[in-house]
């Protein structure tokens, strides 16, 4: 019985150390966070970024070997442009066979952040590094890096972070911190299946011919150090996008917060980076949440342009301005950030069919724009009789987007002593509607339409705020805007 009495001991103990551990991580972590609280406000004022998705998976557009990478053919895994060495299985000695051959030489940093800030865009999330491990910069950590192996020898990285600057754009950086198909170990799943001996989940892991390296081996002798290099390279960064930390356990992650704070403490960090230990919260790739997490001050989702994020020949499901127009006022109407994506293609150039919405986006924004920037949510975020709901990448593309909003849609933000009522569906009558304003009836000093000089003449009645249109309006631009002074 001593032996088994000793075990039990044991047992007890470690859980107990382990628990102190935690609550120790989970202090110091909020010490950490409470001293960033004057950066929520000031990283929610940006409201629109450029997400950007680019590497040696650009080159092969979603291509391998002739075979179209769909989910038909391959198992219903992920088949979005960047993980086509996961989802083709791709050897770690062929994929760096691959990379040998990127050459980006239409690659422009200069044009990428004019146009991100002809979008409207405020700030910029490169990726130094996806989960196909190879480094878009010019990394001492490994010669698998666009500098190194290439015959481009640029440091692209570098390039846009010197454009942001020259531009005005904010900057931060996608990091994969967990996942590495060609260094990384097994992305965690051993020291998971310790804790949770019924695990049988081997996502997002190389299974098919995976380094010999540890989790723990990666972590240490490649992540971290190529993070201090970004930190050290990159002063400065808005933020940094860790991403599916699936595996990764409560220190892993802190380790990951902490290197961070320790190098640029002004800089926030999402929640992907694990554990509950982000900044911000980052929702689900192309959703709205419908609730938003209480615990962050300010949120972001990242969404796509088509039904992919890196380049993918064969996606054409382009998404309309009229559908980008609704994703970024649904999302400013709750009070979150957009981070929209493009994915140039192997050469470096954005798909002409982004370059065309995103001006038009820009268009709108010069018009509107102050109806987003630096808003809030108001008490009414939305009336109207049309409800939607985005769920995810995969929701969008099996159902499309065919809405048609009415004259009675209405989506609300709030900046200072002004309330903002965006319509997307323009209007040809000469007056519209509004519920939500009427309570505020005595309050309301003056009605103006951003593009339209003067007041406008409005009227309370039966329970709603009528506002008489302008007989002309310069813009030809879906829907317009309604500033209510109060």
């Amino acid at each position: 019985m001593k032996p088994i009495l000793s075990l039990v001991i044991c047992i007890l103990i470690c859980g107990y150390s382990f628990g102190q551990e935690d609550d120790q991580i989970r202090k110091d972590w909020q010490k950490m966070h409470d001293s960033k609280s004057g950066l929520f406000e000031e990283y929610n004022n940006l409201k629109f970024g450029m997400f950007i998705h680019w590497g040696v998976y650009s080159k092969l557009g979603g291509v391998y070997k002739g075979v179209k990478i769909v989910p038909e053919t391959h198992g219903g895994q992920a088949t979005i442009g960047e993980w086509i060495m996961y989802s083709a299985q791709i050897p770690r000695a062929e994929y760096r066979e691959i990379a040998k051959t990127f050459n980006p030489v239409g690659f422009n940093a200069d044009e990428w952040v004019k146009l991100a800030k002809e979008a409207g865009m405020r700030y910029i999330v490169a990726m130094p590094k996806h989960h196909d491990g190879f480094a878009m910069y010019h990394s001492k950590v490994t010669d698998y890096n666009i500098y190194d192996l290439t015959p481009f020898k640029r440091d692209p990285i570098e390039e846009l972070y010197k454009a942001c600057q020259k531009y005005g754009i904010r900057m931060g950086i996608y990091y994969s911190h967990s996942i590495d198909w060609m260094d990384g170990g097994d992305a965690g799943i051993a020291q998971a299946k310790k804790a949770d001996p019924q695990l049988n989940d081997t996502r997002a892991a190389n299974t098919w011919d995976p380094s010999p390296a540890t989790y723990v081996e990666y972590i240490e002798n490649k992540a971290k150090p190529q993070m201090r290099e970004l930190l050290t390279k990159f002063p400065d960064l808005v933020e940094i996008w860790y991403d599916f930390p699936r595996y990764m356990n409560l220190k892993q992650s802190f380790e990951f917060y902490k290197l961070a704070y320790d190098y640029q403490p002004g800089c926030l960090i999402n929640s992907r980076v694990g554990n509950d230990l982000g900044d911000m919260l980052t929702a689900g790739d192309n959703q709205i949440p419908t609730e938003i997490n209480s615990k962050y001050k300010t949120w972001e989702t990242p969404g796509t342009l088509n039904n992919t994020w890196g380049y993918k020949s064969y996606d054409t499901d382009w998404k309309s301005l009229n559908e980008m127009l609704f994703w970024i006022v649904e999302i400013a109407s709750k009070g979150g950030n957009y981070l929209l994506n493009v994915g140039p293609d192997g050469n470096g150039v954005i798909p002409e069919a982004s370059v065309k919405v995103l001006k038009e986006i820009g268009s709108w924004m010069k018009i509107n724009g102050e109806a987003i920037y630096g808003t809030t949510k108001w008490s009414t975020m939305k009336e109207g009789p049309t409800m939607l709901e985005m769920k995810s990448t995969t929701a969008r593309k099996e159902h499309g987007f065919n809405t048609v909003f009415t004259s009675e849609d209405f989506w609300f933000t709030k900046k200072d002593n002004n309330v903002y009522a965006i319509s997307l569906a323009g209007s040809t009558d000469d007056k519209v509607s509004l519920k939500a304003l009427y309570d505020y009836r005595d309050k309301i000093k003056s009605i103006r339409m951003p593009g339209v000089k003067g007041k406008l003449k409005w009227s309370a009645a039966d329970g709603k705020i009528i506002v008489k249109m302008p007989a002309r309006r310069d813009s030809d631009l879906p829907g317009f805007v309604l500033k209510v002074s109060m």
